[in-house]
């Protein structure tokens, strides 16, 4: 088959193509800025979802032990919250974003942050274990 044959082929298939416009079943957003972190717990974004954030730091040793956890946890999209929502994980780091670390009063490293319909719906500190992250998705 010649390339001009195959163009025309995929050209002809192609308008027979259908697209969904389903939102994907997660999203992680690693090293969130404020303006992604704004968007992403927008109302809009967390209206059927669970947004984690994950608020650490380079220099943290436990937030090195929690944020691949979470990372692995929030890939699995069998894993929802209590409410049946997907879940998403934004991480921000402290020491790039001040002003959002202040604003969400995180005085200790690692500190989660859940956000649904747009408002803080619980959060915890400290590198917990797996059971007790599945237990607080469960409580949402």
């Amino acid at each position: 088959m010649s390339l001009a044959s195959a163009s025309r082929m995929t050209l002809r298939n192609a308008g027979c193509r259908t697209f969904s416009t389903s939102s994907r079943r997660l999203e992680h957003f690693l090293g969130a800025n404020k303006e992604t972190f704004q968007r992403v717990t927008s109302p809009e974004h967390t209206k059927d979802r669970l947004v984690l954030i994950d608020f650490y730091a380079d220099w943290c040793a436990p937030c090195k032990v929690l944020s691949p956890l979470l990372e692995s946890l929030t890939a699995d999209a069998s894993l929802k919250s209590g409410s049946g929502r997907a879940l998403d994980l934004v991480t921000v780091d402290i020491d790039a974003e001040p002003e959002l670390a202040a604003q969400y009063r995180v005085s200790s490293v690692p500190t989660v942050v859940a956000f649904k319909d747009g408002e803080k719906a619980a959060q915890f500190v400290g590198a917990v274990p797996a059971p007790a992250i599945k237990k607080f998705l469960k409580d949402l």
